[in-house]
């Protein structure tokens, strides 16, 4: 990123190709729309070319990148006056080939009853947990894309989890 902050532009198709899938996961897993993703993908990395004056050495490149991508997606949902309670991916389960049938049955349904759980997390909460466990970065990351300190980005995590856990249980229960 620093040869591009530099005008070497043509260092940009590198970044493009190392960040691309993890963008477009974190897109994808928001909006479940996979043309959109795309589409955003292909906006953030307009944004880095157009903002990479603001990119600082003590800065690590794939938080700054996430909270361009952040506020790309938000700049989108806000055009679209999408809701941000999409579907979210499903999470897999590796099933092997020793399971019974039941076995096999009850994993999906707790993979469906999951999906839903986190479908009806609040935006904010879906995306710390996809920050943090699905895209699996640090919690000082989380909270740096998301403008909070370490600590607090912990504590929307661990809140996040309860409150999913808690959601979670109340769909089994029915």
């Amino acid at each position: 990123m620093l040869k591009v902050k530099k005008g070497q532009n043509h260092n940009l198709g590198l970044l493009y190709e190392r960040y691309k899938k993890r963008l477009f996961g974190f897109f994808y897993k928001m909006n479940k729309d996979a043309g959109l993703s795309e589409d955003l993908v292909q906006n953030v990395f307009v944004r880095v070319l157009k903002y990479k004056h603001t990119f600082s050495e003590e800065s690590k490149f794939i938080t700054w990148i996430f909270q361009i991508a952040r506020n790309e997606m938000y700049d989108e949902f806000k055009k679209q006056k999408k809701n941000l309670h999409q579907d979210i991916d499903e999470v897999s389960y590796a099933i092997t080939g020793n399971d019974t049938i039941d076995e096999k049955i009850e994993v999906l349904e707790n993979s469906s009853t999951l999906k839903r759980a986190l479908n009806m997390l609040s935006s904010e909460k879906k995306e710390v947990l996809i920050l943090s466990k699905f895209k699996e970065l640090k919690y000082k990351e989380v909270g740096e894309i998301v403008g909070c300190t370490e600590g607090n980005a912990r504590i929307k995590v661990h809140r996040a989890i309860n409150e999913l856990k808690s959601i979670f249980l109340t769909l089994e229960k029915r």
